[in-house]
């Protein structure tokens, strides 16, 4: 990375780099996969590959705020399911970033992020009726959280972008809004924290880059609470547009930048 950048930003882009840290703590807490908007922030003012390291300890700060207000409602064997498929996917995206550019990779996950919310929209209009999270038990199930849980992983690991995925995951396994925020809220520190050593061999993690990140994690915890409070006052059917409503962003973002 190169960590001199860090220390040359503006007030400005400073500004947006905090209104991003405080997206995070509102995605974490309200709205799930609206941090894609402060992925595409973070890449704006930083170098896209710097831009991952910087952004992942402050999701992680984000996650341990959510797993305090949500780890009752965690489904705890969607998340056993889902785990062996999510590292397979971290590896893959390690291998990934060793050689692909940055526009290859926000090509990928753009791509990746659209197609989820298609296959998840068009589900969601075909079938009969919502699934409860235990229906993933079945064979199709089972195939299903390993597909999401490889991209999961492999988004996650090039560009801090899993949330989506896994969102559309959730809401196609028909979890309600709680048990959605709590299963998401362990999936994810669980994962960041994993990636930790990946992301500091690979030179996206520094001293330099954790100076920033404490100066920027002090934007999530309001934006946190923010999330806890406005959760309650939004709907299920509105909740789960404006998560697909997140994803289509993000990935739209990611392939016109």
């Amino acid at each position: 990375m190169n960590t001199m950048t860090l220390w040359n930003i503006t007030g400005w882009e400073f500004a947006a780099l905090a209104f991003a840290a405080l997206l995070v703590g509102f995605s974490k807490t309200a709205v799930s996969g609206a941090n894609t908007v402060s992925l595409a922030i973070f890449a704006a003012v930083l170098p896209a590959r710097a831009s991952t390291g910087v952004l992942l300890p402050v999701l992680i700060a984000g996650d341990l705020l959510a797993v305090a207000t949500y780890r009752r409602h965690a489904h705890w064997p969607t998340l056993w399911r889902l785990f062996p498929a999510v590292a397979a996917g971290v590896v893959v995206g390690t291998v990934f970033l060793v050689w692909a550019d940055d526009a290859i990779v926000r090509t990928s996950i753009g791509a990746i992020l659209l197609l989820m919310a298609g296959v998840t929209v068009w589900r969601r209009r075909t079938a009969d009726a919502e699934q409860e999270p235990d229906s993933v038990t079945s064979r199709a199930g089972r195939v299903k959280a390993r597909s999401y849980g490889v991209l999961g992983g492999f988004t996650t690991m090039v560009a801090n972008a899993g949330g989506p995925v896994m969102s559309m995951y959730l809401l196609s396994a028909g979890f309600r809004k709680l048990g959605f925020l709590g299963t998401s809220a362990f999936f994810f520190l669980i994962v960041n924290v994993s990636k930790l050593p990946f992301s500091a061999g690979l030179g996206l993690i520094d001293g330099r880059s954790l100076l920033l990140d404490l100066a920027l994690v002090v934007f999530v915890v309001p934006g946190a609470l923010f999330g806890k409070w406005a959760v309650h006052k939004i709907n299920q059917r509105l909740f789960e547009q404006l998560v697909i409503a997140a994803t289509i962003v993000g990935g739209l973002q990611l392939l016109l930048r």
